[in-house]
C-alpha cells in the first residue's frame, strides 16, 4: 500500500495531463511510495484517452471516470475514497500548482505535532488575473471573518492531509474550499505553508468570479451553521 496518494481532478485538461504527471513523478520517485489518482469529471475532449495512454509511462497512475460531470469537490471525494494512501496530496489539474512543493509539505508534516492534520498551500505570489486576485482577496477576508479559520488562502489546490480525517468531514458540493474550517471543526489543527503558483499554460479556467461568489454566499452560511452546531469532547477508554 502506498504511503501517499496524489489526487488530481480534471475536466477538459488534455494538454496539461502529461506535463503534470511528469512533474509529479520527478518530485516523488525515490522519495516516497506513492500512487497518482486522476479523476476525469466527464471531460468532453480526449482527456480520458490521454490518461489511458499515459498509464504505460507512469505505472503509479490510476484513472477514474465520472459518467456525468459532477464538479471538483465530487471528483476529489471520488479520488480520495478510492485512494490507498494514508495521506493525500491534492493538485489542481491545470498545472498551476507545482508538484515540487509536495515534498516540502511532507517535510513540514514530519516536523510538526501530530495534531496538525491539514497542511494547506498558500499562494503568496499568485499568477492569476488582477480581477481574480481581487475577488479572492475579498472572499478570503469575508470567509476568515465569519468562520475564524485563520487561513490566508483556502482556494489553493495543493494540500496535504490525512485521508481518514477527510473522510470524517461532512460532504457537500464545493466543500474543498472550506477544508481548513471543516478540519478545525473536528478538533484538529491546520497549518498554512507558502507554495509556488504558476500561470495556466493551456486550456481555460472552469470558474468565473460571479458564479464563485453566488455559490460562496450559500456555502459560507452553511459552513458557519455546521461550526455553530458542532459538539466535541475528549474520549477515554476504561
Amino acid at each position: 500500500m502506498p504511503d501517499l496518494s496524489v489526487v488530481v481532478p480534471v475536466h477538459n485538461e488534455r494538454d496539461n495531463i502529461v506535463p503534470l504527471l511528469t512533474e509529479i513523478a520527478t518530485a516523488l520517485r525515490g522519495h516516497v511510495d506513492f500512487e497518482i489518482v486522476y479523476v476525469d469529471d466527464a471531460s468532453r475532449d480526449d482527456t480520458l484517452a490521454v490518461l489511458a495512454a499515459a498509464k504505460t509511462r507512469f505505472p503509479e497512475l490510476r484513472v477514474l471516470r465520472h459518467l456525468a460531470q459532477s464538479g471538483q469537490s465530487t471528483a476529489l471525494r471520488t479520488g480520495i475514497n478510492a485512494a490507498r494512501g494514508t495521506w493525500i496530496a491534492t493538485l489542481d489539474g491545470d498545472g498551476q500548482n507545482d508538484p515540487a512543493d509536495i515534498p516540502k509539505l511532507i517535510a513540514m508534516r514530519d516536523a510538526s505535532p501530530r495534531e496538525i492534520k491539514l497542511f494547506a498551500g498558500w499562494r503568496v505570489d499568485r499568477k492569476d488575473s488582477g480581477s481574480k486576485r481581487w475577488a479572492s482577496r475579498w472572499a478570503n477576508r469575508i470567509r476568515s471573518h465569519l468562520l475564524k479559520d485563520d487561513t490566508p488562502d483556502t482556494g489553493c489546490g495543493i494540500k496535504l492531509f490525512e485521508r481518514a480525517v477527510y473522510l470524517d468531514l461532512p460532504y457537500f458540493d464545493h466543500m474543498h474550499r472550506y477544508l481548513p474550517a471543516l478540519v478545525q471543526r473536528t478538533g484538529w489543527q491546520v497549518k498554512s505553508v507558502p507554495v509556488h503558483h504558476r500561470a495556466r499554460g493551456t486550456g481555460v479556467s472552469k470558474y468565473n468570479n460571479l458564479n464563485r461568489a453566488l455559490v460562496g454566499i450559500a456555502d459560507l452560511r452553511g459552513v458557519a451553521w455546521l461550526i455553530r452546531r458542532s459538539r466535541r469532547t475528549g474520549v477515554e477508554e476504561i
